[in-house]
């Protein structure tokens, strides 16, 4: 099932995409008549993002890459929904990072890879955006470079884990139509599984937590005005606009 969260009309309901129509139990409502919002609650959640998830994405960067899985929090303020506005800041370099997204489904501690993918409830794509501005030796973590305001849409909805093998699940991130990110997770460094593992040994995961797995190779610019569109099959499409400020 696809679940979804959104506004209509000054309220918040949570409902099931089925057949082109947002369904909250026998009542539907039209998906272009709605503000789409974060497909979980965002709210007290912990975010974990994976910089350099895959080996290509590293290469294109030129930067070498530990054994360890690189670890950074992805702030709650930054998160979105679908067909939400982002909001370029006045820099250089901005550019999108298409991404399968883990929803932790029960809390873990010091679980081990062979059972992690027990404990994860769901997926949903992510587009972890960033500014390389702030990308350098001494702004790692990188919480500014990746902590603008609506610099983390997710969405559209969150799927049950039978829709998708986060082992084999490929993504496409497209700008303005055109194709300009490729991969698929069976090329991640650390797999759902082993990041979870690794992230459990020091840390509780709780329900509702959420671990961007990583990006593949194929970063570019955005600018005001682009359409930056994420697809991830099993889940759906991932659709937001570039704007100079949220008036526009």
């Amino acid at each position: 099932m696809k679940f979804a969260r959104f506004a209509y009309n000054g309220k918040i309901y949570e409902g099931v995409l089925e057949n082109g129509q947002l369904m909250v139990g026998t009542v539907p409502f039209d998906p272009a008549d709605v503000m789409w919002l974060p497909p979980v609650d965002v709210r007290g959640i912990t975010a974990i993002g994976i910089a350099l998830g895959y080996k290509d994405h590293a290469e294109e960067l030129k930067l070498e890459l530990p054994e360890y899985p690189l670890l950074f929090h992805k702030m709650p303020h930054t998160l979105i929904g679908h067909n939400s506005k982002v909001v370029r800041p006045d820099v250089e370099y901005m550019h999108y990072e298409g991404e399968l997204v883990a929803i932790m489904g029960r809390s873990c501690y010091q679980v081990s890879a062979a059972e992690a993918l027990d404990y994860v409830g769901g997926y949903t794509i992510g587009n972890e955006y960033t500014v390389r501005d702030f990308v350098t030796n001494y702004f790692r973590p990188p919480v500014k470079a990746k902590g603008f305001h609506t610099f983390g849409p997710i969405g559209p909805v969150w799927v049950t884990p039978e829709h998708i093998d986060p082992g084999n699940a490929e993504i496409k991130t497209y700008v303005n139509g055109e194709l300009r990110q490729h991969g698929n997770t069976r090329f991640l460094r650390h797999s759902v599984a082993e990041l979870i593992e690794y992230i459990s040994e020091f840390m509780v995961l709780n329900r509702g937590d959420l671990i961007f797995s990583g990006t593949p190779k194929g970063i570019s610019h955005v600018y005001v005005g682009d359409e930056v569109r994420v697809e991830i099959p099993g889940i759906g499409t991932l659709e937001n606009t570039i704007v100079g400020s949220l008036s526009d």
